[in-house]
């Protein structure tokens, strides 16, 4: 079953395969599924063609995949343009949301590097 150019994967539940698309996350699968009336358990090999279709007409009526990664990344280009504390932060990258930067935001900042007493090297002769 593909959908948006994204293969659903066929061994597991309909509700967590359809988080395989960007956007679509536990609580909007299930509200994709209750509206096209499939059950949330069936799987997607079971799935017939008429439920599929379905599913896809309730997809499409949603923003996702490209044209999200488009707008999400239009509106941190806005913050930045507009030299927002939010845009200033994601230009530095650094966390955003308020976080601590002393002794955390270790995905942000990268690994340690250690600073050592700061003398140079005594060269050996």
């Amino acid at each position: 079953m593909r959908i948006l150019g994204i293969t659903i994967p066929e061994e597991k539940r309909l509700e967590i395969g359809l988080t395989a698309i960007f956007g679509i996350g536990r609580p909007r699968a299930r509200t994709i599924l209750t509206k096209a009336g499939v059950p949330l358990g069936k799987k997607s090999k079971e799935v017939s063609i008429e439920e599929e279709n379905k599913i896809r007409s309730v997809i499409e009526s949603l923003t996702l995949e490209g044209d999200l990664k488009r707008e999400v990344a239009g509106n941190i280009k806005r913050l930045k343009d507009i030299k927002t504390y939010r845009g200033v932060r994601h230009m530095r990258n650094l966390p955003v949301h308020g976080q601590r930067t002393k002794s955390n935001a270790r995905t942000k900042r990268g690994a340690r590097k250690t600073m050592g007493t700061g003398r140079k090297v005594a060269e050996k002769k």
